[in-house]
């Protein structure tokens, strides 16, 4: 098994049970660690933190993915999903997120307000070539394949 280091840190005290909430959960709960109530306007951006710190394989990634249920009944969602975590990044986690809605949305300390998901990255190698191999699709992108 894979460790993965987690250190909180003074604003995310007493906020985490590090552990998933279903046993077959895919990812992790991420939490606001805000002292204070934050609003949310329409089209508004916030980076809220989340209150600690990871020490991940040299070999994974984790990828911060929306809450379904906010983006579903809110229109609030992680801005850059899924939002990247190197293995060498050892600051505070945070989540960017932005207020599609109409409404005001609040945010207050301990909500559960995106997740976190670890992946394995496959080893590669990234070879320059002057061809390709052809394919029935080849350059054709953006909607080449049809809608149906």
């Amino acid at each position: 098994m894979n460790e993965i280091l987690f250190k909180t840190l003074e604003n995310g005290k007493g906020l985490y049970k590090i552990q998933k909430a279903t046993l077959g959960s895919a990812g992790f709960d991420l939490v606001a660690a805000i002292l204070d109530k934050k609003s949310l306007k329409p089209n508004e951006t916030e980076l809220i933190p989340c209150g600690f710190s990871l020490e991940l394989p040299i070999s994974f990634e984790a990828q911060v993915r929306p809450r379904s249920g906010i983006a579903l009944k809110n229109q609030v969602t992680v801005l850059n999903t899924p939002g990247t975590i190197d293995s060498d990044y050892r600051g505070e986690i945070g989540v960017i997120l932005i207020n599609h809605g109409k409404n005001i949305f609040n945010i207050e300390r301990g909500m559960r307000i995106a997740q976190i998901v670890f992946q394995k990255l496959p080893e590669i190698e990234i070879i320059e070539s002057q061809t390709l191999s052809k394919t029935d699709r080849d350059k054709g992108g953006f909607g080449s394949t049809g809608l149906d």
